[in-house]
């Protein structure tokens, strides 16, 4: 029997209400589409989750809840008025259709994004 790693990916989990609104995303793992410092998946995977993080941070007057370490990434927005709310969902579907164009450039082998099911505390 011969055995195989499990090949790596990206994946993204955006937390969405039952209306479509992102309330907040995980990204974890690593694409494995070339070696570190050449791998194209995961450079253009990062730049958009940190663009969108950097956004939301400038953008809102509460910022997001960020946690972060090696292969992982995770921002959850504060209590949020009209406005603001709007403006944080312009952000974070732009960072979705920015990461759906790498997974529809790359496929699936590389990035996953997956949606779950987000519910008020």
């Amino acid at each position: 029997m011969e055995f195989r790693a499990k090949p790596k990916r990206l994946c993204f989990s955006a937390w969405v209400d039952s209306e479509g609104f992102i309330h907040g995303f995980e990204l974890s793992g690593h694409a494995g589409f070339a070696d570190p410092g050449q791998d194209v998946v995961c450079a253009g995977v990062s730049a958009l989750s940190i663009a969108a993080v950097n956004g939301l941070e400038h953008f809102l007057s509460v910022p997001p809840q960020v946690r972060e370490g090696t292969g992982f990434l995770a921002c959850s927005l504060g209590p949020l008025g009209g406005e603001e709310f709007s403006r944080a969902q312009w952000i974070l579907e732009t960072l979705r259709l920015g990461l759906e164009g790498i997974r529809a450039a790359y496929g699936d082998e590389y990035l996953m994004i997956e949606q779950r099911r987000w519910t008020p505390c």
